[in-house]
């Protein structure tokens, strides 16, 4: 079920006609029930691998936190992990490992009968497995007391606003919203649409505007100029910010007419000046989940320079096969991880005199926020390219300026000034009143979110037939 759906809408206006007059714990089995069908709408058999991770992860959980034996509770542990990890593992990469295994004995000579499973990457898999396994390990680190209430952790793993493509919550966060009543506030309300619309904006007026440009661009690369192609990568660098921070707007909206406060996922991250800053606006959720669980555990910067960049380059290229199976992922993770490796040796010398006049201090920025937009755009070129040889011979063209025979013109360059022209006054508004609320209202809450409900009604209607968020292939 797509947020940008009849069947979406109305899902949500029972839930919240009911949550209405229904009593706190009601509320909770209601959204429980409302999560499985919305998930279960796109393939009632993923609901068998979500319920299982969930059963899974209390009753780990539970039995580690009331077990004192130190042996035992990591043997706890090692069942979470094994569990959730085999599910992903299998349904995820068991395919991508399987057929790299083949091609490395095809080069040695060798010729391997081809063995790979016939079965439907689940939607949302990632992110639930993530998110439920922040649980075990914050239990093991006794970090958190685990919930008495099944149904309560089971709605914390299956929320459904932020269920398929995120923002990955921990368990400290949104299992308390979980277990107390909740009293939606005209503010929240009103709050929530606004955000809905700015993110079904993002979604539908650019992304998926943008989105057959990119794909005309991307399929038919060979036959393109580097200006088309350049054009191509700027649309697709605005595409997949619109089309995934306008999905965590809409998740963080819907959840706020429920009564639950969702983390924000994004904050502008294409106005960061460094590496480092980039990966702290964008995807957040994913970004800290790498760096609390993964970076720091194997030592973090604490261990020498090699160490780590050592732990910067495995946890990038960890994110990068998360995202994929597919080696495209793992090149775009490690173009990361050299970029983090290579600031750090970078910061060690200051290219401005500490007392240098405001307006190069300003000029520096803009320079730096040109340059690391531009290496991002890169690294986004394996992200959409259909396959890595496509990749990099794209890669090729735009460094080499090469000019084929072809298409060779500069409308897509023109149309990503254009859909830039559309984000950009809101994203720096908000950059400058360091707000993450897309519209500062000073109107009544009733008249405000009377406004952004026909708003967003007039963008579903115009917007077509519904297309899906990228992330969903995650």
């Amino acid at each position: 079920m797509l947020f940008n759906s009849v069947e979406f809408f109305l899902l949500l206006a029972v839930v919240l006609a009911l949550c209405r007059v229904l009593p706190f714990r009601a509320q909770n089995a209601l959204l429980l029930v409302a999560s499985y069908v919305f998930y279960g709408w796109w393939d009632w058999r993923f609901l068998s691998l979500l319920f299982a991770s969930t059963v899974l992860d209390y009753l780990c959980g539970w039995k580690m936190h009331h077990t004192e034996h130190v042996h035992r509770r990591r043997l706890y542990l090692w069942c979470s992990m094994a569990g959730n990890l085999g599910m992903l593992g299998v349904f995820k990469y068991f395919n991508f490992f399987a057929e790299s295994f083949a091609e490395v004995l095809r080069a040695v000579g060798l010729q391997p009968s081809s063995v790979t499973l016939d079965i439907v990457l689940p939607v949302g898999i990632s992110f639930y497995t993530f998110q439920t396994m922040t649980y075990t390990l914050d239990i093991f680190r006794r970090r958190l007391a685990p919930t008495r209430n099944f149904l309560d952790f089971a709605l914390f793993v299956s929320f459904f606003p932020q269920l398929v493509a995120g923002p990955i919550e921990r368990a400290a966060a949104l299992l308390p919203q979980i277990e107390r009543p909740r009293r939606v506030t005209a503010y929240q309300i009103q709050s929530g649409l606004w955000l809905m619309l700015w993110g079904f904006f993002k979604k539908i007026a650019i992304a998926d505007s943008v989105a057959p440009f990119v794909d005309e661009a991307f399929h038919g690369a060979g036959n393109l100029g580097w200006r088309p192609l350049l054009g191509a990568l700027y649309l697709f660098s605005i595409q997949i910010y619109c089309d995934f921070s306008g999905y965590s707007d809409i998740a963080r909206g819907t959840a706020r007419l429920l009564g639950f406060e969702l983390m924000v996922n994004f904050r502008r991250p294409y106005f960061a000046t460094d590496i480092r800053e980039f990966w702290h606006r964008w995807h957040i959720s994913l970004s800290t989940f790498l760096r609390d669980y993964l970076y720091i555990p194997l030592g973090g910067n604490r261990r020498g320079r090699l160490r780590t960049d050592v732990n910067l380059m495995t946890t990038m290229l960890l994110g990068g096969l998360w995202h994929g199976a597919n080696w495209r992922f793992v090149v775009w993770g490690g173009l990361h991880g050299i970029y983090l490796a290579v600031e750090r040796v970078l910061a060690q010398w200051r290219l401005l005199p500490a007392a240098s006049p405001p307006s190069f201090r300003w000029l520096s920025a803009v320079l730096k926020l040109l340059c690391l937009f531009h290496l991002v755009a890169l690294t986004w070129i394996f992200f959409r390219a259909e396959t890595i040889g496509g990749a990099f011979a794209m890669l090729t063209q735009i460094v080499t300026l090469a000019d084929p025979e072809g298409i060779n013109s500069a409308t897509n360059l023109l149309r990503a000034a254009f859909y830039a022209s559309l984000l950009l006054p809101l994203d720096l508004l908000q950059e400058r009143a360091k707000t993450e609320e897309p519209f500062p209202m000073r109107w009544p809450a009733p008249l405000a979110g009377l406004l952004a409900a026909g708003m967003i009604s007039l963008l579903l209607a115009l917007g077509g037939e519904a297309q899906s968020f990228i992330y969903f292939q995650f």
